[in-house]
């Protein structure tokens, strides 16, 4: 579904808060469409009468009408919640779910533009649809109940003011697409100068590493120009906009004062008329149109901008993946080759790899290497430049989601663990688990005592693992996989707080589990255990078992020597 069909969606879905916000704009309107009138009587039958106590009772009749606008405007402003923030709601839903989708996006860096769509373009959306529904709403309701009462009043000067106010409105109608132009042009500068900022500011000590502080620094103060270039022509445009209401708003108060005196001296007009004229049109019609104008030309211009813009990343770019369902949890790898974008030296190249349920497989190698990517590859996240992967014989980026999120479980170094309870939290994938089924797996990952510290499985947790170590995350993260149906299992660094033996423990866990089990080693005592390793340095890849490694692989041999402060021997080649 589209931004813009999403949104008139959620906004129809509020109907009922729209039909109390229509009556509530009645009562608000009555003292627009009265005010001239009272005026007018507490004159002509009052004050001009010789009758000052009935000019008073009809000024305070005025009063009563306007707090009972007032009341109206206090309804609406207490039934706008009820109808904006569930719109925004679903807006950022969609912002957040087209960002997650999108392939472009690097998975390990934040998105800058994204977060300026949902902090800024949401924010504009929400406020845009707030003041129509305010401002517009009132400001329309103002105005067109200050021209039926003067209508009423004096018939004559209403379309004496017709004119000046019908030609306002079109000259304003001609600007609105140099307007919309401006806007979005503003609304692209905001974002880019939010993209580049924040890529430099997150790759900061990569430009300080190249010396490149300087060129960096350009490219933001370009975007930075562009940005305030952008923002004068918008104020160009909106100055331009001010004058043409200008003549809509004053001209027909200046056609009243000349006009208004010949009439009443003609016996064409009261005095009381007169003045409640001008009352319409000096306290209620020109401010109404003012505004009006300035909510059509902003609020309006904003929104619609605001919802293009939000449509390149909201809408869900095709699936990328298939209805194909794989036949076993085996893991088949053909010249996997990987690189962090098209110049970039590739960080996995040329890889063969064969994993069966039994395996035991640990990736070893310096920090950065490529470790995790590597695991996005085997996971369908990340697509190869070159090669396949495939799961049970079927392209894994081509497989039924659903039957990849069943059979294949990747768990990161930073745990998920969200506010309910211990039991919702471990049963995350796996909903039907017994709570037997959720102990078993518990223990046997050496989250057991945990759990029990927690009050059992109905313990509260806290957001963002509020009241967690590091560690007692990881194993929360641990036992839900392991009470899962997966058959492949990718520890990413999911036991690097964990202390040596618990790591030890939870690896042994999964490796008794069955299945395929690939490690991301954190320690090179997982390397120990694994029945194969895959070496990465950079050049090549090595797979083999530890005692071959040491022997042929040079790299290999110097990380051993330097986790055990052991000499190795290295076989000659």
């Amino acid at each position: 579904m589209g931004i813009s069909k999403l949104y008139w969606t959620s906004l129809g879905k509020r109907w009922q808060g729209g039909l109390i916000l229509f009556g509530c704009s009645i009562l608000e309107s009555v003292p627009a469409f009265l005010s001239g009138r009272l005026v007018a009587l507490s004159v002509d039958r009052g004050f001009a009468a010789g009758a000052p106590m009935t000019g008073v009772w009809w000024l305070l009749v005025f009063a009563g009408v306007a707090v009972a606008g007032a009341l109206g405007s206090r309804l609406v402003w207490r039934q706008l919640g009820t109808v904006i923030e569930p719109i925004r709601d679903a807006l950022v839903t969609a912002v957040v779910s087209g960002v997650l989708r999108n392939g472009a996006t690097s998975r390990n860096a934040p998105d800058a533009s994204g977060v300026a769509r949902i902090t800024q373009h949401v924010e504009v959306i929400r406020d845009a649809t707030a003041g129509l529904l305010v401002q517009a709403r009132g400001m329309l309701v103002t105005t067109v109940a200050a021209l039926a009462g003067l209508f009423t009043v004096a018939g004559g000067l209403a379309w004496l003011v017709a004119i000046p106010v019908l030609s306002s409105l079109v000259l304003f109608a001609c600007l609105l697409p140099a307007l919309a132009s401006r806007q979005r042009a503003v609304a692209v500068a905001d974002e880019r100068t939010a993209e580049v900022a924040g890529g430099v500011l997150v790759g900061m000590r990569d430009v300080v590493a190249c010396g490149a502080e300087r060129t960096a620094g350009m490219a933001v103060f370009d975007v930075i120009d562009d940005q305030a270039r952008a923002a004068v022509r918008m104020a160009k445009a909106t100055a331009m906009r001010t004058l043409v209401i200008a003549i809509g708003g004053f001209c027909p108060l200046v056609l009243v004062l000349v006009y208004a005196p010949g009439m009443v001296a003609a016996g064409e007009l009261t005095a009381g008329a007169a003045l409640g004229s001008l009352v319409y049109l000096a306290t209620t019609m020109q401010p109404a149109l003012q505004g009006l104008a300035s909510t059509a030309s902003t609020v309006v211009l904003r929104l619609l901008v605001a919802l293009r813009r939000l449509s390149d990343v909201a809408t869900e770019p095709p699936s990328s993946g298939g209805e194909e369902e794989p036949a076993s949890p085996v893991v088949s790898v053909r010249g996997l080759t990987f690189g962090w974008g098209e110049h970039a030296e590739p960080v996995v190249r040329g890889l063969e790899l064969d994993l069966s349920p039994g395996d035991h497989l640990a990736v070893v190698g310096p920090s950065g290497i490529g470790k995790s990517t590597l695991a996005g590859l085997l996971t369908g996240q990340l697509e190869p430049q070159d090669g396949l992967v495939r799961l049970g014989g079927v392209p894994v980026r081509s497989a039924r989601p659903g039957s990849v999120h069943r059979m294949v479980a990747l768990i990161p170094q930073e745990a998920y663990v969200f506010a309910g309870t211990v039991r919702e939290n471990l049963a995350l994938l796996t909903p039907d688990a017994t709570d037997e089924h959720l102990h078993e797996a518990a223990r046997a990952v050496g989250a057991g005592e945990l759990i029990d510290r927690l009050g059992g499985l109905d313990g509260e947790l806290g957001h963002a693992a509020e009241g967690l170590s590091a560690g007692q995350a990881q194993l929360l993260g641990l036992a839900r996989v392991y009470a899962s149906q997966a058959e492949v299992i990718i520890l990413d660094e999911a036991t690097s707080h964990l202390d040596p033996a618990a790591e030890a423990h939870a690896e042994r866990a999964f490796a008794a589990r069955g299945g395929v089990l690939v490690v991301i080693a954190h320690r090179l005592s997982s390397a120990l255990r694994a029945g194969r390793l895959l070496v990465m340095d950079g050049d090549h890849t090595l797979l083999g078992t530890h005692e071959g490694l040491l022997a042929e692989s040079a790299r290999y041999a110097e990380m051993m020597r330097a986790w055990t402060g052991t000499p190795v021997r290295v076989r000659a080649s």
